[in-house]
């Protein structure tokens, strides 16, 4: 197993809208991101679980969580950067001011997750 340290990308991708779908979205850009040997942090597949983000408190708290994890990365990968969420400009925003790499993976195919069983296709 290699040891070496392996980079913390933050998962920017929309949540409001479709939630479900967008959910199903993210998991698979976290399991392709596996594939380029980073360890992705997707804050809304995750505190979705026990948090409503339709209920504004529950939001605000888990944006809140999520805007700690994103100061720990090492780079953020916006999925939708043609037209990103409020969510996502504001955690775009804050990688800039903190000096932390945001890429647009737009140019990276990833294989599972264009073939994903998505509700509603």
């Amino acid at each position: 197993m290699n040891k070496s340290k392996k980079q913390l990308v933050y998962i920017c991708s929309p949540l409001r809208g479709d939630i479900e779908r967008n959910i199903i979205k993210a998991q698979g850009y976290c399991r392709d991101a596996i594939n380029y040997n980073v360890v992705p942090i997707a804050p809304h597949v995750y505190f979705t679980q026990f948090l409503n983000d339709l209920i504004p408190k529950e939001r605000e708290i888990g944006m809140e969580l999520g805007i700690e994890l994103l100061k720990k990365c090492d780079e953020v990968w916006v999925f939708g950067l043609q037209n990103p969420s409020e969510g996502m400009k504001a955690e775009i925003e804050l990688a800039n001011e903190l000096g932390i790499p945001v890429r647009d993976i737009a140019d990276i195919v990833f294989e599972r997750s264009q073939n994903l069983d998505l509700p509603g296709e």
